[in-house]
């Protein structure tokens, strides 16, 4: 398992501060798929006049939390690139100053490519919102990998 201490907290992202979320631990399950937790408590920042998150800033923190699972698992300098596609659907409305509970979580990774998911429930555990998306591996070459990136397309 990587290493992540230092993205705890913002998860090396001012927005996520600002919008009221905070990672605060990470691993690796029994099927080497790498995950997150956190908190959520949305600022006024995050909201709408009304005090209604909107769903762009569902997805800021979503983002993250998928991002920060598939970094958790990967090696040495290998890292996420970028993200390829996102889905987000809100389930409830998430209100100012109420407490969310965040999770992202690695459903697969391959060569290029990790598949993740991440979830934000409220108090009694009912989901709020959720994600699905795909990000683009950046991977180190080792001694011996021929692996070129057009041979993808060939």
């Amino acid at each position: 398992m990587k290493n992540m201490d230092r993205w705890l907290g913002n998860g090396g992202m001012e927005i996520i501060e600002a919008i009221g979320g905070v990672f605060e631990r990470y691993g690796v399950d029994e099927l080497d798929q790498g995950w997150v937790e956190g908190v959520w408590k949305p600022t006024q920042f995050a909201c709408n006049p009304h005090g209604t998150v909107q769903a762009g800033v569902h997805s800021v923190l979503l983002d993250a939390a998928m991002n920060f699972a598939a970094n958790t698992v990967l090696d040495g300098k290998d890292r996420t690139k970028a993200t390829l596609e996102m889905k987000t659907e809100l389930l409830r409305p998430a209100t100012s100053g109420s407490i969310y509970k965040l999770r992202g979580e690695v459903v697969r990774i391959s060569r290029q490519v990790a598949f993740t998911q991440a979830f934000v429930v409220d108090d009694t555990e009912r989901p709020v919102s959720r994600s699905t998306g795909t990000f683009l591996l950046h991977r180190e070459q080792t001694t011996g990998d021929s692996f070129l990136p057009n041979q993808l397309y060939t």
